[in-house]
């Protein structure tokens, strides 16, 4: 999720919980805390490029790590001798926001180490975009009437507002897989194992992917919130089994260790790139809907270090056009969803 929304949603959430004495005032610490978590963002190392890449998301997302976060983010307050009489409703404030950052950024698709340490899982739910402006829209304006009237109650209405659309966008997966469920089935694909994303900053539209006989199937999905569901076909791309990924590292211990992290950043999705058996991305995402353009990946340098990181999502560009005739039904590429193949 965006810094902003997040910013937002922790704001929210101390205004509500650390309601009195502290009133609007909890606005601020619950944001720093809503935003704290993000300082993994920092861990990086010119000699391991992939450090970035584990732990983004890793520890400091887990609800285990709550407390401490929230303990950290209330230092600036709490370091104050004016503010230490209310220290517990300080710590209150920011922790409320710390709490908030995880499990929205499970909602999202990167994935996020949720229960650490209990597991390394990364949690994906899947049911809204990292950007979604409705969503932040309700943040924006509960806050707003939260600051011009000083009361909790704006805030506690679009905390709702914002967990009914959060449930929304579970039944628009649901639905989503089932489109995507049939689509296969009239394909005659038996699917080794499949997701489906939402779309940038839409759960109307979203991204199907799923392997079956050694690739890994990508279509375009509209799923409106009444109505028919229609699909636009995609590609199919060559997925990389583990054992290819053991070969490619010739049998030095880092670049396996390497490849491992990245398939466990993708949750397995993984799959060669353009470019050669050297360059390995991120099946789950795509710089194109109709051909295969790793948005990043990993690339083995024959060098020092042996295994880079590539990032290419600032190349990246959103049609705005096309993405807004998706959503409004008006895209010509779209089409029923076929019924299953007879037996």
């Amino acid at each position: 999720m965006d810094p902003f929304t997040h910013a937002l949603t922790g704001a929210a959430a101390a205004r509500l919980i650390a309601a009195r004495p502290l009133g609007r005032a909890a606005l601020l610490p619950g944001a720093v805390g809503a935003l704290l978590p993000d300082a993994d963002a920092l861990i990086r190392s010119s000699a391991d490029p992939l450090l970035y890449a584990e732990f983004h998301r890793h520890f400091t997302h887990a609800l285990a790590f709550i407390p401490i976060g929230g303990a950290i983010a209330a230092l600036p307050w709490l370091l104050q001798r004016r503010h230490r009489p209310q220290w517990r409703l300080w710590l209150l404030a920011t922790t409320a926001g710390y709490a908030t950052h995880g499990v929205l950024d499970a909602c999202t698709t990167w994935g996020t180490r949720l229960y650490w340490p209990f597991t390394e899982a990364r949690v994906a739910w899947n049911v809204i975009s990292i950007v979604d402006p409705l969503f932040t829209l309700i943040l924006l304006a509960g806050v707003v009437l939260t600051v011009r009237r000083d009361r909790a109650g704006a805030a506690a209405v679009a905390l709702a507002l914002c967990a009914g659309y959060l449930g929304i966008g579970a039944i628009q997966h649901a639905r989503a897989s089932e489109v995507q469920a049939r689509l296969a089935a009239a394909r005659g694909h038996a699917p080794a194992r499949a997701a489906v994303l939402p779309g940038f900053t839409t759960n109307l539209v979203w991204r199907s992917l799923y392997e079956a006989g050694g690739q890994v199937h990508v279509d375009r999905l509209r799923v409106p919130w009444w109505g028919e569901p229609t699909w636009s076909p995609g590609y199919a791309h060559a997925v990389t089994p583990p054992k290819t990924l053991v070969a490619a590292a010739g049998g030095d211990a880092r670049i396996a260790r390497d490849l491992e992290r990245f398939a466990h950043f993708t949750g397995g999705w993984v799959a060669a790139g353009l470019t050669g058996e050297t360059t390995f991305g991120d099946a789950r995402y795509s710089g194109s809907a109709m051909t295969y353009e790793p948005v990043w990946g990993v690339r083995l340098t024959g060098g020092q270090p042996p295994v880079a990181w590539v990032d290419r999502s600032r190349d990246r560009r959103v049609d705005a056009r096309a993405l807004l005739a998706e959503v409004f039904g008006r895209a010509p590429e779209h089409r029923p969803v076929p019924r299953a193949a007879a037996p």
